[in-house]
């Protein structure tokens, strides 16, 4: 096998690896929104190939010492979000599978925001949105003065891009060049009082970042090819003596996978009726190759084949 055939197999590897996870990941937040009937369900659906990529392909982690120092970390700055980060975590083996039909309930280390005192693996507590990435310039910033060669990973909403303490930070990871520093920005279009442009116009939102001097991309966030390469992309330019801080911009779709909530209307916080959840189930798994190029392509050499 040749050096490029052996990295397009590799490539293939992983990002099955991804696409098997992230399902996963949308089921466990399935199961964990019909334990509450309610919830953030649709940005999770949406996020899951994000953060898919994230923990099964990227970062540096023992499952089974969420506290190692020589972790990466990763920052949610949306609280709300904790749903699927639940599911992230579940997935890499930092928090058991059960545990999850714990979700939201009275003394559950699970609660429906995200708090850094109650479950492991989770570096911070959400709550008012923008302060995601201030933290993060600085967690950032103090493993840089200890030469410590850990990456930051921090998850922001396209709504905290309303927010000054946003950019305030972004220009300060600038300034001292914290190559260890990713962001990914879930670009869903939606916040709690409407979408995003009818609230705060925030385009052109990649000219915004790479002027504030940020190494940018922008990608379908739903596309894990897409994610990885954009990724490896941030991962060399984190490894240059002098590398930029690096921003995935994730154009992402509410609700991903399941086309009964991919279509609802009042997406922001999802009321779902219980006849619903196993509707969903099944639309997820009906679905489950819909975006999987590889697929697409035997379905299109059946189709050739068949005329």
């Amino acid at each position: 096998m040749t050096t490029h055939a052996a990295a397009q197999a590799e490539t293939g590897t992983r990002a099955r690896r991804v696409r098997e996870g992230a399902h996963r990941m949308r089921h466990h937040v399935l199961n964990m929104g019909e334990v509450q009937g309610q919830g953030y369900v649709g940005q999770a659906l949406g996020v899951a190939d994000m953060l898919a990529v994230t923990y099964l392909d990227q970062m540096r982690l023992r499952p089974e010492d969420p506290e190692w120092a020589d972790r990466d970390r990763f920052l949610l700055s949306t609280g709300h979000y904790a749903i699927a980060l639940y599911a992230a975590l579940a997935e890499a083996g930092t928090i058991p599978v059960a545990e999850l039909d714990t979700y939201g309930s009275d003394d559950s280390r699970l609660p429906m925001s995200g708090m850094a005192s109650y479950t492991p693996g989770m570096e911070i507590s959400g709550g008012s949105l923008g302060h995601g990435l201030p933290v993060a310039v600085g967690v950032a910033l103090g493993l840089r003065h200890q030469s410590r060669p850990q990456r930051v990973f921090t998850f922001v909403s396209d709504g905290e891009l309303d927010e000054g303490s946003t950019w305030e930070a972004a220009m300060g990871a600038a300034h001292h060049r914290l190559g260890n520093l990713t962001v990914m920005v879930d670009m869903n279009a939606l916040q709690a009082d409407g979408h995003t442009e009818q609230v705060m116009r925030i385009e052109p939102a990649e000219e915004k970042w790479r002027a504030s001097g940020w190494f940018t991309q922008r990608v379908d966030g739903n596309d894990v090819d897409a994610l990885l390469a954009a990724f490896d992309a941030a991962a060399t330019e984190a490894a240059q003596p002098e590398g930029r801080p690096s921003v995935i911009l994730c154009d992402t779709r509410m609700g991903r996978g399941v086309p009964l909530l991919e279509t609802r209307e009042k997406a922001h916080f999802m009321r779902i009726d219980p006849d619903e959840w196993q509707l969903c189930r099944t639309q997820l798994d009906e679905n489950r190759h819909r975006y999987d190029p590889a697929h697409r392509s035997r379905t299109a050499d059946e189709g050739t084949h068949l005329r």
